[in-house]
């Protein structure tokens, strides 16, 4: 009873706070006598209670005063803890980042250093320091900086024409790319302290000077240089800046003696660097010997005297026992294997190319395997490796300094491949030297296989006349030995078989593929069929790996209808010129007279992949 009459009150109470919305309620007293009176008729008691409930409402009103005031320090202390949070949340992010920026430029100039020692440790430049000019010569402007500046000129000029395979070092001044920016409590700017470490661990070659003039006006400059002995270049009746060039020579020649010996030979004066060679091996840095070698056995070729080709080999093979990754010393081995008539080893120099350099395309030149190609007749790489070469060589290409000669070749390789509209272009469109045999050379050879492959034989023998009077030159003679085969059977087929017999014969012992298989031809087309089969034995014998003695007898087989024995030999050309047209034309042919149509023009198809632009072989295919 007590319970709900204090539970209606209340009730009540609250309901009435709730409506009043914040007014104030009936006094404490009369509450408490309100519910007194309805637990008891006892006056104390009522009194009691009433006292009691008064002083419990009172106590309620200050504890919620208190939580009202509390709660709201609570929220204010919550706003601002928030608030904290968020500067602390801020100032931990701006720490970190500031670490981290920190940390990178830490890791950056320990990068930078990293780099800084790695190319002081590797670096072989030519940096050229200042030159000593007495005042009166400084005054007319020729001080120390203009002089290391043309002898600079001077290095940089013949550096631009060596179109050599040796890793080219930089050239430059003492002063050059300066960077003002100073290392902090050092007082060494960047470019101080990269001096410093490549002055202790690099391997720069420094060169310096002086400038003097004499009484009677003639200029005197003396150059030196790291491991280079001191020489003055003087004379009355020479410029200043002829004895900048002669000096800048003399520089070049000590400082880089493979890319000098490679100049000199590439500039027509072989025998001035057969001299420099000789004279330069014994003292030169190991890393220089085997382009010293290299370059010496070019020369040796221009040069042209007896055993030439023999004594360039031995240089080569000596450049790759020293260095045997390089990859141009194994091209001219390759050379000069063809030019001794010992095709058949140039095969296997050609596979442990392929091997170093990864396979093709890897890591070496395409070019360089010129002589692997010509001898597998895997003509479509051989005229690309061609055009490449060009392309990153101005036009010229890298193998020779002739004008003109490498877009000669091109020409040639076109008519191997039937593509007799593109030869004609080429030899209409580039620029020969008249007084460079090795170009008036290739553009008679070129211009008389095209004539011979269009049925002209009259031109074509004109061609090769003059195509063999370039061969008077020794450097022609050493260099291209084997293309002069190519002379025989045009003359012929022009009628001129004594001609055809004394290319043979100027040839003397040598063992050259094409001779032997042209030869073989010539006594077909003679009438001596056996003596003929004995040629084309021999060429096979020669050359068991190469395809065109395989071939050349097949055609003869094919003629003489043993059509069996022309499949036969048809198929070994093939195995080993598999990327070479005509074998697989002349295998269609045989199959076409054997009457197996079908697989001759599967044959037909396949030789087209490699001869795209042959007419002859389009038409024979499109009616099979």
């Amino acid at each position: 009873m007590a319970e709900g009459v204090l539970g209606g009150l209340l009730g009540e109470e609250t309901e009435k706070a709730e409506v009043e919305a914040g007014e104030r309620t009936p006094s404490a007293e009369a509450y408490a006598a309100a519910v007194a009176s309805g637990m008891t008729a006892d006056p104390e008691v009522a009194r009691q209670t009433a006292a009691f409930l008064a002083s419990q409402t009172a106590l309620l009103n200050v504890q919620r005063i208190h939580i009202e005031d509390e709660h709201t320090l609570r929220l204010a202390s919550l706003r601002n803890q928030i608030s904290e949070q968020g500067l602390r949340r801020f100032g931990l992010r701006l720490r970190t980042t500031s670490q981290l920026l920190v940390a990178l430029i830490i890791a950056a100039l320990a990068l930078g250093l990293a780099v800084m020692l790695y190319d002081a440790f590797h670096s072989r430049s030519v940096v050229i320091d200042s030159f000593q000019t007495p005042p009166p010569l400084a005054a007319q402007g020729i001080n120390g900086r203009v002089l290391a500046s043309g002898l600079l000129d001077v290095l940089t000029e013949i550096q631009a024409a060596t179109r050599s395979s040796a890793d080219h070092p930089s050239l430059l001044t003492a002063w050059s790319n300066d960077i003002s920016i100073e290392i902090p409590e050092t007082g060494l700017s960047i470019q101080e302290l990269e001096r410093a470490l490549k002055a202790r661990f690099g391997h720069d070659q420094h060169i310096d000077g002086d400038l003097i003039q004499t009484t009677a006006g003639a200029y005197a400059l003396t150059v030196r240089g790291t491991g280079i002995q001191p020489r003055t270049f003087a004379g009355s009746d020479r410029s200043l800046e002829q004895l900048t060039r002669e000096a800048g020579e003399y520089l070049y020649g000590q400082s880089q003696p493979g890319l000098w010996a490679w100049y000199l030979g590439d500039r027509g004066r072989a025998a001035e660097a057969i001299a420099f060679s000789q004279e330069m091996y014994p003292k030169a840095a190991p890393v220089e010997k085997p382009y010293v070698l290299n370059a010496w056995g070019n020369a040796v070729v221009y040069v042209g005297e007896p055993g030439a080709r023999e004594q360039a080999l031995e240089l080569y093979r000596e450049a790759l026992r020293l260095k045997p990754d390089y990859l141009v010393a194994q091209y001219n081995v390759m050379q000069m294997l063809t030019n001794l008539g010992r095709e058949e080893e140039v095969i296997g120099v050609g596979n442990a190319m392929l091997k170093q350099t990864g396979g093709r395309p890897g890591r070496g030149d395409e070019n360089l395997y010129q002589y692997w190609d010509t001898a597998v007749y895997n003509l479509q790489a051989l005229r690309a490796g061609f055009i490449s070469d060009m392309e990153a060589h101005g036009g010229l290409g890298s193998v020779t300094a002739s004008n003109g000669a490498e877009s000669l070749s091109v020409a040639f390789v076109d008519v191997l491949l039937h593509d007799l509209h593109d030869a004609q272009i080429r030899l209409s469109t580039v620029a020969v030297d008249p007084g460079s045999a090795p170009d008036m050379a290739a553009k008679a050879l070129a211009a008389g296989m095209l004539a011979h492959a269009r049925g002209d034989e009259q031109e074509a023998a004109r061609q090769m006349e003059a195509m063999q009077k370039q061969y008077a030159v020794p450097s022609v003679w050493q260099s291209s030995t084997a293309l002069l085969c190519f002379a025989a059977p045009i003359y012929e087929s022009a009628g001129f078989p004594a001609k055809a017999d004394a290319v043979f014969a100027s040839l003397g012992a040598l063992t050259f593929l094409d001779c032997t298989r042209f030869k073989a031809d010539i006594l077909d087309a003679r009438g001596d069929w056996e003596g003929a089969q004995q040629w084309y034995a021999k060429a096979i014998n020669l050359a068991p790996d190469l395809p065109a003695g395989y071939y050349s007898w097949a055609l003869a087989a094919s003629r003489h209808n043993d059509l069996p024995h022309a499949l036969e030999l048809l198929k070994a050309a093939n195995s080993r010129g598999p990327h070479w047209a005509d074998p697989l034309k002349a295998w269609g042919d045989v199959l076409l007279k054997m009457g197996r149509r079908a697989e001759a023009h599967k044959k037909y198809e396949d030789a087209l992949r490699y001869a795209p632009e042959w007419t002859e072989l389009k038409s024979v295919s499109a009616s099979t």
